[in-house]
């Protein structure tokens, strides 16, 4: 009786500790993350008063590259990088990278490289969680479950979404698998977040969805069909990541140089196609849920302009491009099917999300939390199969395996993604190499 009690004080206690911390880390994140969104309105506000501010690019570029050289872990998309430190550094963020993240996205989206606003954010949350864990001398344990805590809070406000916030912070660390004693925090660190953050003025993007049609298998089989097609978008996204990160990793000159080149190269194509795929590209988003037609390729452009942006020396997030890339495919995708187009879209950015970064549970979350319940059973579905047809890779090369989706692949579990993909390219090449040692043997002999 006496050890049932004792266990049932030391939960309560443990339970209030963890809603005091996640209470203060959600206001403290909210607060910041409110600055820096207020922030970059107003820098992009003053460059698009001048009709050409995207030629900006590659001086904005240059400034990023040279700033992060301060704290190397704000290059990139933010988010990766703190996936990185959990696992790795039991959360550690220097101070430092809270700042010059921050500066650096603010310099690119301005000037109108093509990233998200959503990757900051999380840093700003882990790295403003790792130094409170600092100064409480928390333990390791502890420490991780507050940067956590960060990455979930700073979603949240980012997005207005603090349910999808608290699960994407707890799932997006593995790949099957969340850390549940994480959970209640992670929920109370979202909420307080995104209070805070709606409280101080910052305004979110809600778009329930007017037309979603009546349920038919038809429907149903053309929806799971647009999950496998928006998973094959996702390997699309993750390998034009992957294509460019190794192009500019060979090209050996000056890494700020290096940004500025990226910058004209990205002024030329803007010139040959469109400004649409510079900055966040909300209007186009939002176009695409309106029903509006978009240009079938627009997708592809968008993964272009993305992956320039963040393996040359941009800054940002990674998600709002997501949000672009799913949602004009998504209209794509309905167009082609004969169904509404505007309901493929809402359903593409939510899809596009689970496939790209293994997070099937907040993706279908964010679906109603963004567009209203009634397309939740179609969200779900699309997000559970292109999760499932990603296959073993990711836009998070740093995420963990707790299950693999294949039988096939067990042994790789506890791995991470790059590790995985790392092993997968030696098997290719050794591949590869016998088939055309055997050719040139065949040749020889005939």
């Amino acid at each position: 009786m006496n050890r049932k009690v004792a266990e049932e004080i030391v939960l309560l206690i443990s339970i209030f500790k963890w809603f005091v911390l996640a209470t203060v880390v959600g206001a403290v994140i909210g607060a910041s993350t409110s600055f820096f969104l207020f922030l970059l309105d107003y820098a992009t506000k003053s460059v698009d008063n001048y009709s050409y501010g995207f030629s900006l690019l590659p001086l904005a570029f240059f400034l990023s590259s040279l700033i992060t050289k301060l704290a190397p872990e704000a290059r990139g998309h933010g988010t990766e990088k703190v996936i990185e430190a959990v696992h790795r550094r039991a959360g550690r963020i220097k101070p430092m990278v809270v700042p010059i993240k921050i500066l650096t996205t603010v310099i690119t989206l301005a000037a109108g490289g093509s990233a998200g606003k959503e990757g900051p954010c999380a840093q700003i949350g882990a790295g403003l969680s790792s130094t409170v864990s600092d100064w409480l001398h928390l333990t390791n344990v502890d420490r991780k479950k507050l940067v956590i805590c960060g990455i979930s809070a700073g979603f949240a406000s980012v997005f207005g979404t603090p349910i999808a916030g608290a699960i994407f912070g707890i799932e997006v660390l593995f790949v099957g698998a969340m850390m549940y004693d994480v959970l209640l925090p992670s929920f109370i660190a979202g909420v307080v977040s995104y209070q805070v953050s709606s409280s101080l003025g910052v305004q979110y993007f809600y778009h329930p969805i007017a037309f979603v049609p009546d349920f038919s298998e038809l429907l149903f089989i053309k929806v799971f069909v647009s999950g496998i097609l928006f998973g094959l978008c996702s390997l699309f996204l993750i390998e034009a990541m992957l294509l460019f990160k190794h192009i500019s990793s060979n090209i050996k000159i000056w890494g700020p140089l290096k940004a500025a080149l990226a910058g004209v190269v990205l002024i030329l194509l803007t010139f040959g196609l469109s400004q649409d795929y510079l900055g966040l590209g909300l209007d186009t988003i939002e176009g695409a849920l309106e029903g509006e037609k978009v240009v079938w390729w627009g997708f592809a452009a968008k993964v272009l302009f993305t992956s320039i942006t963040l393996t040359f020396g941009g800054s940002g997030g990674i998600v709002t491009p997501i949000f672009f890339i799913g949602a004009t495919f998504g209209s794509l995708v309905g167009s082609i099917m004969g169904v509404d187009p505007a309901t493929f879209a809402a359903i593409g950015m939510v899809a596009l999300l689970s496939g790209a970064a293994n997070t099937p549970i907040a993706a279908s979350i964010l679906a109603v939390e963004l567009f209203g319940s009634s397309i939740a059973p179609y969200a779900a579905t699309a997000c559970v199969a292109s999760f499932l047809m990603t296959g073993h890779r990711s836009v998070y090369p740093s995420q963990v395996f707790a299950i693999m989706k294949s039988g096939s692949f067990r042994k790789h579990i506890g791995k991470e993604v790059e590790e995985m993909e790392a092993e997968f390219k030696m098997r290719r090449g050794s591949l590869i190499s016998t088939v055309l040692s055997y050719i040139k043997k065949r040749v020889k002999w005939l």
